[in-house]
């Protein structure tokens, strides 16, 4: 059974016609399942399923990997086109959160909001139902997704500039909804990601663990390395290596060093995962 995977938004477009923005979007084509991970900050996924001869009413859930509305800002748009039954929308429940970044030095200052910019009940008119859950949401056998992602590693962390507000005050943001979908192959996990702000070798871990599987074939999406200081990227690099991961398909919150010194170590199992890019595993 092959894997279809085709990105609708990312912070690159990969050829004339397709709408670039600071998002990610992934449409996951497996067996019965066509699952829409995150849908962009605005209107670009509608723009660029259609530049693609994509129809989105063929989506049978959409799974979003964090609260942010780089991810969760296209929602809306979405569902808007589609046709009006019913859709599943998978998140964890600190999704919802009032989630804030701090853009300027002292970290604290300058506030930013960044969380969902819709109320749920304007989603729910169009056709969203929520499934909220920490723990992994197994869509099928193959099919899961992973709920909030452990902190194991030394060398990956939660940025310090990211915050929630409760009431007048901003608290620091653990960013428990963090999650991926994760698909078991006969290859191995093809794991893909949202933002990683829990770490993408964390991830990995966990769907290791969760799956049962020890085998990663790919790993595909935004891996949020473009802050990574030389010992993180040294030490996800090897971890990688140590995977044996065949193929690393880069995207969104990288950055461009990071994604070239990917490119440079793993060479030919590297791709740069933009708008309009197709892979099937």
């Amino acid at each position: 059974m092959t894997l279809r995977l085709t990105t609708l938004c990312d912070n690159l477009a990969g050829s004339l016609g397709y709408l670039a923005e600071w998002g990610l979007s992934i449409l996951v084509e497996y067996g019965e399942e066509t699952i829409l991970l995150d849908t962009g900050g605005t209107d670009s996924v509608v723009r660029n399923a259609i530049q693609n001869g994509i129809n989105l009413d063929q989506v049978t859930r959409i799974v979003l990997s964090h609260g942010h509305k780089d991810h969760t800002g296209g929602l809306r748009h979405v569902l808007q086109i589609m046709d009006s039954k019913k859709r599943q929308v998978i998140l964890h429940p600190e999704a919802w959160a009032s989630k804030y970044a701090s853009r300027s030095e002292p970290v604290g200052s300058d506030m930013h909001y960044i969380g969902i910019p819709y109320v749920r009940e304007e989603l729910e008119h169009l056709g969203a139902t929520f499934t909220m859950s920490r723990k992994p949401i197994w869509i099928n056998d193959q099919i899961v997704v992973t709920g909030e992602v452990p902190m194991k590693t030394s060398f990956e962390s939660v940025e310090k500039n990211l915050f929630v507000k409760i009431g007048e005050d901003y608290i620091p943001d653990p960013i428990p909804d963090d999650q991926a979908l994760v698909v078991k192959t006969s290859k191995g996990l093809v794991v893909v990601l949202g933002c990683a702000h829990h770490g993408m070798i964390n991830t990995l871990l966990y769907a290791q663990k969760i799956t049962g599987e020890e085998r990663i074939y790919a790993v595909v999406g935004g891996t949020h390395l473009f802050r990574a200081g030389p010992e993180q990227l040294k030490q996800t690099i090897a971890k990688l290596e140590e995977f044996n991961v065949a193929h690393i398909g880069v995207s969104h919150c990288t950055g461009m060093p990071a994604s070239m010194a990917l490119m440079q170590y793993f060479k030919n199992r590297f791709f740069f995962n933009h708008v309009g890019k197709i892979m099937e595993f």
